[in-house]
Parts: structure tokens; C-alpha cells; sequence
């Protein structure tokens, strides 16, 4: 089963992603310096929570595997 958008609803789907990010955007305008630095610092500080040594694949892993899903055919 094909689930095809019309193109209306496609550009009616951008525009809200465009006002979605027009509004982001507003709010980190008017957040503070302070509060971008402790947003930064609590980001930073949970990179311990996750083992990222055992995630991590070898650059040509990671290529060969990109190569793969553009070779797959679009339905």
C-alpha cells in the first residue's frame, strides 16, 4: 500500500516545520547566556552516562553500511 501526500499537504508540512523553527529560534534569542551555559553543562556532563566506546564503528563501517541503504531501492 502506497502512502503518497499530496503536494499540498507536503508544503502545508513544511510550513509547520518552518514555523516550528521560527519559534525555537525566538526562544534561544531570549534565553540567557547563563541559561545556554547550563543547558551546555548538562549536556557535557551526561556524555558519562553512555558508553559510547562500545557504540563507536570504524569509519569504513559506517561508509559501507550508508552505501548499502542508498543502493536499496525506493518503493
Amino acid at each position: 500500500m502506497k502512502c503518497r501526500i499530496t503536494k499540498e499537504e507536503a508544503r502545508a508540512f513544511r510550513r509547520r516545520w518552518e514555523a516550528i523553527n521560527a519559534a525555537e529560534r525566538e526562544e534561544l534569542r531570549a534565553m540567557s547566556m547563563e541559561d545556554k551555559l547550563r543547558q551546555l553543562a548538562a549536556l557535557m556532563a551526561s556524555r558519562e552516562l553512555f558508553d559510547w566506546t562500545e557504540e563507536m564503528k570504524s569509519e569504513a563501517e559506517v561508509r559501507e553500511r550508508w552505501n548499502r541503504l542508498r543502493k536499496v531501492p525506493r518503493v
